[in-house]
This record gives C-alpha cells, sequence and structure tokens, in this order.
C-alpha cells in the first residue's frame, strides 16, 4: 500500500557542498583577487611582448635574482606554517598555533624587509617611473640637470635674486642703515656662492648648447647624442669630477633604458600590490595570534583561521607567478 505525499509537504533541501557561509565569501572573495591580479599579469604580458627591446639585463634593472628566490622560498616556507598552525587549531592544541603564527608573522617581516631592500636599491639608482632616460639625449640631459642641482647654481640665483628684493623693500621703507647693511652683506655672499657655481656650469656650458641644438633633430639627433654620451662618459664628466670632487664626485651618468618607465610601472604595480595583500594577511594573522598570546583561542576560531590561511595561500600563489615573470623570464 502506498502512501500519498501531503501536497503542501516540501522536500528536504541539503547543501551541495558542506562549508560554512564565511569560507564561501572567502572562495568568493579570493574569485575576485583572481581576476585582479589576472588583469594586471594579462597587461603586463602584453605590454612586454608588443616592446621589443625590453629591458631583461638585471645589470641594468637592477633586478636580484637571489633576493627575488629568496623571497619565494620565505612565503612557501611561511604557508607551510600556516597549514601546521591550521592543523593545531583543529586538533585543539592552541599553544602550537600560536608558534606556527609566531613563525609565520617572523617569516613576512623578512618577505617585506627583502622587498624594502630591493625598492632602495631601485630608489637609489632611479630606476622609477617617469624618471628613466629612455635616449641618450634624455640621459645626458638628466646628467646636466644632476650636476646643476648638485653645484646648486639656481639654488644660489634664485636666493640672491629673493634677497635683492628685500633689499629693495628695505630701501624704500627707510630701514635702518645697519640692517640695510646687513642684507647687502647676505647679498654678497650669496652673488660668491653663485659666481663660483656659474664659473663651474660654464665648463659644461659647451654640451648644454650642443643638447639644446640636437634636441629638436628628429633624423640624426639620437645619433648625434650617443657620440655626445660616450665623450662625456669618457672625457668630460671625469674630468669635471677631477676638477670638482667636492661638488660632482659623486655624479653617476645615467644609462638609458628602452622601455624603461614602463617596466618600472609594471614592476612596482604588481610588487607594490602584492605587498600590499601580505599586509593585509599579516592582520589576519594578527588578530589569530593576538587571541592566542592571552590564551583566549578557542575552537570557534577555528573558520577565521582557516579564511585567513586560505587568503595567505592565494598570496603564495600570485608571487610564484611574479617571481619568474619579473626576475627571471
Amino acid at each position: 500500500m502506498t502512501h500519498a505525499t501531503p501536497a503542501s509537504a516540501k522536500p528536504v533541501l541539503k547543501m551541495g557542498l558542506p562549508i560554512s557561509n564565511a569560507k564561501l565569501g572567502m572562495w568568493l572573495f579570493l574569485g575576485t583577487e583572481i581576476m585582479f591580479f589576472t588583469a594586471f599579469i594579462g597587461s603586463y604580458l602584453v605590454l612586454r611582448m608588443g616592446s621589443p627591446g625590453w629591458p631583461t639585463d638585471p645589470n641594468v634593472t637592477h633586478i636580484k635574482i637571489f633576493w627575488g628566490g629568496l623571497n619565494t622560498f620565505v612565503l612557501i616556507l611561511s604557508s607551510y606554517f600556516v597549514v601546521l598552525a591550521h592543523e593545531a587549531m583543529h586538533n585543539g592544541e592552541f599553544k602550537k598555533v600560536t608558534k606556527w603564527l609566531v613563525l609565520t608573522m617572523a617569516l613576512a617581516v623578512v618577505f617585506l624587509g627583502i622587498k624594502s631592500y630591493e625598492y632602495y636599491g631601485k630608489i637609489d639608482h632611479e630606476i622609477l617611473p617617469g624618471l628613466i632616460p629612455e635616449t641618450h639625449q634624455e640621459a645626458l640631459e638628466k646628467l646636466v640637470g644632476k650636476m646643476n642641482r648638485a653645484i646648486r647654481v639656481n639654488e644660489y640665483e634664485d636666493q640672491r635674486t629673493k634677497l635683492e628684493g628685500e633689499l629693495a623693500t628695505l630701501t624704500a621703507n627707510k630701514a635702518k642703515e645697519a640692517t640695510i647693511e646687513a642684507k647687502n652683506k647676505e647679498i654678497a655672499a650669496a652673488a660668491e656662492k653663485f659666481e663660483k657655481a656659474r664659473a663651474i656650469q660654464t665648463e659644461y656650458q659647451p654640451l648644454m648648447d650642443k643638447l639644446a641644438e640636437n634636441r629638436g633633430n628628429t633624423v640624426t639627433g639620437e645619433a648625434d647624442a650617443l657620440k655626445m654620451f660616450e665623450e662625456v662618459e669618457k672625457t668630460t664628466l671625469p674630468a669635471l669630477q677631477k676638477a670638482h670632487p667636492a661638488e660632482l664626485g659623486g655624479i653617476h651618468i645615467p644609462h638609458p633604458i628602452q622601455f624603461g618607465n614602463l617596466f618600472a610601472s609594471c614592476y612596482f604595480l604588481m610588487t607594490g600590490f602584492h605587498a600590499l595583500h601580505v599586509i593585509v594577511g599579516m592582520i589576519l594573522f594578527a588578530i589569530v595570534l593576538n587571541k592566542g598570546l592571552q590564551n583566549k583561542l578557542t575552537a570557534a576560531n577555528a573558520d577565521f583561521m582557516e579564511n585567513a590561511g586560505l587568503y595567505w595561500h592565494f598570496v603564495d600563489l600570485v608571487w610564484i607567478f611574479l617571481f619568474p615573470l619579473l626576475y627571471i623570464v
């Protein structure tokens, strides 16, 4: 005998996947992050493949493969510690969770420290977006700018002009003679510094004049600039540095890097956003670690720990893609 199911009865709904809402939300969030970094990596590949002559020499780009490889090892090891922390959390070994998270945070600090060291090297060599000369003309003009700043010729000229304006105001207001005399002394000192700087500038004024003449030359401009560059690098700059070591001794001639600004933009954009994600991961672990240090960790924190771990593994995976693309290929 069969029994009819009442029309009002509803079938019992069962979840397709036994995961919590928090974990589902993290997976959805990571999906958006994957699209985010895919856009970066895809754009980088298109720009690089479409730019013949893209800089790849580590001596030119100041890319340090050793430090990038070490950072890869650091992140992979930190992910292993996260797995151990997650296992300890499920086993109720909360002191071990704290221990593994401390080691994970330490490795994260090491990663950011190495990345800061790499950034410092690029900043020191001015491998920065918008500051890299891509032709020999631009390299020489940048050198002239560096020499002008080193001898402070424009600074002294502006200082003298300002003081002369102040003197005119004092004279018009019939200031005390002692005040006017003191201002005249300041002007004389500024004028002396300016004349000294201008005398040094006069020695490389011919280079400045040649660069000005060559600036609008679209036919043989770069070829002529290359000849000037070779002469300056071998003869002019060493002679100037020998004559004025205090002012020009520490100046290095910038070398042109084709597509250098595009390379630097891609490098800092991709590694910078990745470093930002590392910091976010550290904040997530810091929340769990803070409870662990206060002996307040419970099984109720397992979901949060697992989601933080998923995020950290994603950050690690992104770097595994960035490292060969930016450092090796």
